[in-house]
């Protein structure tokens, strides 16, 4: 087991584990409209299916919304 970091909790996974994977795990709402940082760098989608995670890595997945108007 390998320890990384999703959304700035520790989680404990088999690695490597394809970043696909890790959103199931996850239970991420609406994976089509999530953006996901690896270790500080934004991810095209096209990347999501390629993308391996390994032990210390760090994921955040991410919902841009848009709001507000005067």
């Amino acid at each position: 087991m390998a320890k990384i970091q999703v959304n700035g909790n520790e989680q404990e996974v088999e690695v490597p584990i394809s970043l696909i994977e890790l959103i199931k795990k996850n239970d991420v709402a609406q994976p089509e409209m999530v953006s996901i940082q690896v270790n500080g760098e934004f991810l095209p989608r096209e990347n999501f299916n390629s993308t391996l995670i390994y032990d210390g890595d760090e994921v955040d997945f991410l919902y841009f919304m848009g709001g507000g108007s005067n």
